[in-house]
């Protein structure tokens, strides 16, 4: 049904979460929509698992999507308590799922490219300033403080710079990976149900590693 909640500290399986669901989280008591959760399994051999898709068989418990709630839920003890017995927890179990998040992120970005989605380099992505329908501009992480000026101010003269987010998420090698490109540092995507879905998935590492989503949605490095 869409809209239930589920209040219960395990779902009934990968099938049984409709669009607009709602569920208790174990770690703060909450009660969200699964889209701003992070749903974990148990393994065969007993190990707590992220499940970002909600596709791994098994009741699952579900987490509120930040490192803040993730956190909490290991001092608390909550995956024993949800599963009702002794469930081991990676120590890292934090940090894997924010690189879990950023790889569904890049691999978004990756199909943008595939899709001609992405202008790459800075003249490029000046160009597409200039005249194209930009959703977001992404700047490396080392990116020059100069070639980000330049880009911001011919990012300010549009119209809908209201609109448009900046991503400082990824380093260079990241960005050279997902594009297939060496010494990325400058990319715009354009317009798109492919932009739409990298943007998603990049307000969704943005608020598992601060807690919240800026209107601006401007993410970086945790």
């Amino acid at each position: 049904m869409v809209g239930q909640t589920q209040e219960s500290a395990l779902d009934l399986g990968p099938h049984k979460t409709a669009p607009g669901t709602q569920r208790f989280c174990a770690a703060t008591g909450a009660v969200r929509p699964v889209d701003e959760m992070i749903r974990f399994v148990m393994s065969p051999d007993g190990v707590a698992v992220p499940d970002l898709k909600r596709r791994l068989p098994g009741r699952g418990m579900w987490i509120t999507a930040t490192r803040q709630a993730l956190h909490a839920a290991l001092e608390r003890n909550a995956f024993a308590r949800a599963f009702k017995r002794d469930v081991r927890v990676t120590p890292d179990v934090v940090d894997t799922t924010e690189r879990l998040i950023e790889r569904t992120a890049l691999e978004a970005l990756a199909i943008c490219h595939k899709a001609g989605k992405v202008a790459i380099g800075f003249s490029n992505v000046a160009a597409a300033l200039a005249r194209a329908r930009v959703v977001a501009v992404c700047n490396a992480a080392e990116a020059a403080p100069d070639g980000r000026r330049k880009l911001a101010a011919a990012l300010h003269r549009r119209a809908d710079v209201a609109e448009i987010r900046t991503v400082d998420a990824f380093t260079s090698v990241q960005l050279d990976l997902a594009l297939g490109r060496s010494n990325v540092v400058h990319a715009a995507l354009l317009a798109g149900p492919e932009s739409e879905a990298f943007l998603a998935r990049m307000s969704r590492l943005e608020r598992f590693r601060t807690g919240s989503i800026s209107k601006s949605a401007k993410v970086r490095r945790g």
